[in-house]
């Protein structure tokens, strides 16, 4: 009998998961073909191919394809090149469809009503369960791609002390991370406009998301007690057969993953290449390592940190990002900041000199991570092009480009 693989302890392995748009290379309408690019890699018709160190798998609809690392990584700084590496492979195989990937948070101007189209195939039961209870035809459950970053932990304690670093750093990252700027082929008037439906799209049991920031617990067992049953409570009279009661249900911006001992931050809007996600990444994690060892501030005062306040700041940056104003001088102060107020870009301006010396930050992503701090987001990027209200035709050749940055893994320099 196999014994299980020990536990990873704090920052000893990284999981990422980037999710892609398929869609036509001419008219970048979405291809609904990710079971054929499965099919074609493994031979048959399957939801999952492993890669070796890598893998791909579905998403609950069938224009999204999930890549991601095969288990945890030992380090971040060479995911870059490995996911590219697995971009041209799914472009080699979309390319007899005359379709392509396509990066960012959400599909410019897809119609989910009359586009969508679920997983058909194995575990279909779970996604005809959320469809027949929140309806997954909207833009909040067809249309959000995310690049997630699991985190492990071994015990409570490193639980806690990961979990409520995490809390505290979720409000700013969008203010990096932000890559949905237009929806329904018009400019949202948001950043983030994915984070706008995703917050929303489980609303009918609002105990699901919570109020993305997760609640200031810091043990298994409230963890338990105040975010899992009263969730499985609230969902069990549309859930008769149980088949969403589980952890997977969770849909804050950063979930704990008890069953393998991780918390997978899900807030991160996919970015225009790799190189952009896995820069983003490991800013996050660098910034992480120091909270938790308490380089600025006590676990204690980290725990102590206000969840409707950490709300407050996360639901400003979703439209102003990084000129989102924060004045809370104890909240500044957990990550080094003196003063009063700081603004977003303020922020990760002190928090990426405090950790540029890390060796994990190569030549490549210490560029890619001081474009996104002096030019913007990929959304202003986006919009210094688009302007307010561009034309259908301006919205594609932008997006045009930006799937060349993904088949080139190049950032999005306009």
């Amino acid at each position: 009998m196999s014994s299980a693989p020990p536990k990873l302890g704090l920052f000893q392995g990284y999981g990422v998961e980037m999710e892609y748009m398929i869609v036509d290379r001419d008219t970048l309408q979405v291809k609904p073909i990710s079971d054929e690019v499965l099919k074609a890699e493994a031979g048959e018709l399957t939801s999952d191919v492993e890669r070796g160190t890598m893998a791909w798998s579905n998403e609950l609809v069938l224009h999204v394809l999930e890549l991601k690392t095969n288990g945890p990584a030992q380090e971040l700084s060479s995911l870059a090149d490995k996911f590219h590496g697995e971009v041209q492979r799914v472009n080699d195989l979309l390319a007899p469809f005359n379709a392509m990937l396509l990066p960012t948070g959400a599909h410019p101007f897809m119609d989910p009503y009359k586009e969508t189209k679920l997983w058909p195939h194995e575990a279909s039961e779970i996604y005809e369960a959320y469809n027949r209870i929140f309806n997954c035809q909207g833009h909040g459950w067809s249309n959000l791609q995310s690049t997630h970053l699991n985190l492990p932990f071994r015990d409570d304690e490193e639980f806690g002390r990961l979990h409520a670093a995490i809390r505290l750093i979720l409000p700013l990252i969008p203010a990096i991370s932000a890559a949905s700027p237009v929806l329904d082929g018009k400019v949202s008037g948001l950043l983030d406009t994915r984070l706008e439906v995703y917050r929303k799209n489980q609303a009918k049991i609002p105990l699901i998301a919570g109020e993305v920031v997760p609640e200031a617990v810091f043990s298994e067992a409230d963890y338990e007690a105040q975010i899992f049953q009263p969730m499985f409570r609230a969902i069990a009279p549309y859930d008769p057969e149980g088949d969403l009661q589980e952890e997977f249900l969770n849909s804050r911006g950063a979930i704990a993953r008890f069953s393998r001992g991780a918390i997978e931050i899900r807030i991160i809007d996919n970015q225009e290449c790799p190189l952009a996600d896995i820069a983003i990444v490991t800013l996050v994690s660098e910034v992480l390592k120091k909270m938790v060892s308490e380089r600025w501030g006590s676990y204690p005062d980290q725990q102590k940190v206000d969840t409707s306040f950490l709300a407050s700041v996360f639901l400003a940056s979703l439209k102003n990002g990084p000129q989102t104003e924060v004045q809370q001088p104890d909240y500044l102060r957990l990550f080094g900041v003196s003063g009063e107020k700081a603004t977003l870009q303020e922020i990760w301006a002190h928090l990426w000199r405090e950790v540029q010396e890390e060796p994990v930050f190569t030549p490549a992503l210490s560029q890619a991570i001081r474009l996104i701090l002096q030019e913007g987001c990929l959304s202003q990027r986006i919009l210094k092009i688009l302007g307010s209200s561009p034309s259908i035709d301006a919205i594609k050749d932008v997006y045009r480009k930006l799937a060349n940055c993904l088949a080139h893994n190049q950032l999005y320099a306009p």
